[in-house]
């Protein structure tokens, strides 16, 4: 699930800046306009990626915080 949603994120964030350097929006390129079906469930995933990318910010992993190595 972290994969998942890190690959949604990037995506996300890629169609951001394509968005703020050309003002092209690819996600409703490739689907037909922002208003379409198609276009809104890949907005709502990414966004959902990107809240599910917060908790890993909040996570203790006992490999991240392992300084001994």
């Amino acid at each position: 699930m972290d994969t998942l949603a890190l690959i949604l994120s990037i995506i996300g964030s890629l169609n951001w800046g394509l968005i703020g350097l050309f003002k092209f929006d690819l996600v409703a390129w490739i689907f037909g306009g922002q208003a379409s079906v198609m276009s809104r469930i890949i907005y709502g995933l990414v966004g959902l990626a990107g809240l599910w990318c917060i908790t890993l910010l909040f996570r203790r992993n006992k490999d991240t915080f392992n300084l001994e190595k």
